[in-house]
């Protein structure tokens, strides 16, 4: 890609960041209402070549899969979300003017292998990674918490997307060794080794692509969870110590808080688990929370289901659930070491046969 940027800009990048996807391995929906999530990375990730300008324009270049090159512009100050992927540069640059924070126009080009409405936190990759590149070509004083919480404000209040702050940090902070353990309320973490001689990871892409503010899907249920705590009145559900409170509320209501509350115990049985290398036990918990997902929040799909009933047919996998906000995306699953790709295999080839989607093995590469 370095060479494409000078045969595009007739110079050389003056530097180069990247920054990986995420799954998240249980604790989803939490992170906007206060509570624990527990996600690792994964090896895809997006690169982005930059090189500062000495005026106020940005031009940004990427390659599409058929090895198109799309090209977006703007001039710093002049930014407007025009619901495409430019959206995230233009919103990280018309933040950092909010907050003072003195950058010059620049030409980037990015290469992602992070799929897009997967599920895996595109968006936040590709922030994140600009982000790095940014501090880096500027000599920007932000440390990694920092520009975390700056990415989560452009896709809250430019881009729409009323996102909690998990993606953003796990990216920051995580590594594909371990889990992070956040605790989303504090943003206190600590890294939980992953037991690789016990256990495998796979991650398979159901081919039903999600996004976050199609159909209102995402940002309803914040709002749901907003609505109960209101009704509860708490300032978050992290503050529902026992579901046994939740009768109280409308049945809707009762579903969505009931989710948060159960998951957040999940998430804490879930890094005990991890710890003792109680696969069976997190297998356990991985399922719960799909179910939980399924039933009292309602963001999966069929096919996802499918992908998870078809997991739970290989007597070497433990557990499997849906991963991301849901509406389409991806499954996570563990099993006994050194099987994730026959497990996974097996999975897609029966789901493929049951709906119209084709789904695709993303991990292990």
């Amino acid at each position: 890609m370095k060479t494409a940027f000078q045969k595009l800009y007739e110079r050389p990048p003056a530097c180069m960041a990247e920054a990986p996807g995420r799954v998240n391995l249980i604790g989803e929906h939490t992170d906007y209402n206060g509570g624990f999530v527990l996600p690792t990375l994964i090896p895809q990730k997006t690169i982005v070549h930059l090189a500062p300008r000495s005026d106020s324009k940005v031009q940004l270049a990427t390659m599409d899969r058929d090895g198109n090159l799309r090209r977006f512009h703007f001039l710093l100050g002049e930014e407007h979300a025009k619901d495409g992927w430019g959206d995230y540069v233009q919103g990280l640059t018309w933040l950092y003017a909010r907050e003072g924070i003195k950058i010059q126009g620049f030409d980037a080009m990015i290469s992602s292998h992070v799929p897009m409405g997967a599920g895996l936190s595109s968006s936040a990759a590709l922030l994140v990674a600009f982000s790095r590149a940014i501090r880096q070509a500027f000599s920007l004083d932000l440390n990694d918490v920092q520009i975390a919480l700056l990415c989560q404000r452009v896709e809250n209040e430019f881009v729409g997307a009323r996102v909690g702050i998990m993606d953003q940090m796990a990216i920051s902070l995580g590594d594909q060794e371990h889990a992070l353990f956040l605790d989303t309320r504090d943003l206190s973490s600590r890294l939980i080794a992953l037991p690789w001689d016990r256990m495998d990871l796979f991650v398979i892409n159901s081919g039903v692509r999600h996004r976050l503010m199609e159909g209102g899907g995402y940002n309803s249920r914040r709002s749901e969870c907003e609505e109960a705590c209101h009704l509860l009145g708490v300032k978050q559900l992290r503050d529902v110590e026992s579901s046994d409170r939740l009768s109280q509320l409308p049945e809707l209501y009762q579903k969505r808080a009931r989710h948060v509350v159960t998951e957040n115990q999940r998430v804490l049985d879930a890094v005990q688990a991890l710890q003792k290398g109680d696969m069976k036990e997190l297998g356990r918990l991985m399922q719960a929370s799909h179910a939980s997902m399924r039933d009292d929040y309602e963001v999966s799909v069929q096919e996802i289901d499918i992908l998870v009933e078809e997991s739970m047919r290989e007597p070497q996998v433990f557990g499997a659930r849906l991963t991301g906000g849901g509406f389409g995306g991806s499954i996570v699953g563990i099993c006994e070491p050194g099987q994730a790709r026959a497990v996974a295999q097996r999975i897609v080839e029966r789901a493929s046969r049951r709906f119209d989607e084709t789904p695709s093995i993303l991990v292990p590469e």
